[in-house]
């Protein structure tokens, strides 16, 4: 199962392009609600129902997490080191799990020193928040397991990474062909 989770303030492109792309490429992903109801609303206020609030997440099944930017939500994300994002995401990274953090949200595993030695991306001024990273300013970097992207310009790239991780690149590129996104 991929996690995505949503918090008031979600940068709604970075989110809702990889779910969807995902779910093209067959892989099973709720998006979690860290709020008491399923109700999430973005950064353009555009609101989104969750599938599931947190208490419903289940690290026995988990494939990926994943950390839309946009503001305040990653900082939501990001406050409170026994909140289940926080929680989740050093569980990931402790066990080898794939992470995925985006614009404003690598600041989440930066601010857990998540990125330590790692190479990473963010949201031009951010770059601070990587604590122990190589920030790379590329659109999509990825270090072993945690695939980290710039921007909400980058979020159909990130989400092919992704999927290319969790289903490897022919999956990848099929879906990029179907999509119009081939070169």
């Amino acid at each position: 199962m991929v996690y995505v989770f949503l918090a008031d303030g979600f940068e709604e492109i970075e989110a809702l392009a990889c779910v969807d792309i995902l779910r093209r490429a067959g892989v099973a992903v709720q998006m979690v609600s860290v709020n008491s109801t399923h109700a999430v609303t973005g950064s353009h206020s555009i609101e989104v129902r969750a599938d599931i609030t947190t208490e419903k997440v289940d690290l026995a099944n988990i494939e990926c997490a994943v950390y839309p930017g946009g503001m305040p939500g990653a900082e939501t994300l990001s406050s409170g080191e026994d909140t289940t994002p926080n929680m989740v995401a050093k569980y990931c990274v402790e066990n080898d799990i794939l992470v995925g953090a985006i614009c404003a949200a690598p600041l989440v595993l930066g601010r857990l020193s998540l990125l330590s030695g790692k190479n990473a991306t963010c949201y031009p001024g951010f770059e601070n928040e990587l604590t122990g990273a190589i920030a790379t300013g590329e659109r999509v970097t990825v270090d072993g397991n945690i695939v980290t992207g710039r921007g909400p310009g980058c979020s159909i790239d990130f989400a092919f990474a992704l999927v290319s991780k969790l289903k490897g690149e022919s999956v990848a590129l099929e879906i990029r062909k179907a999509m119009q996104c081939d070169d």
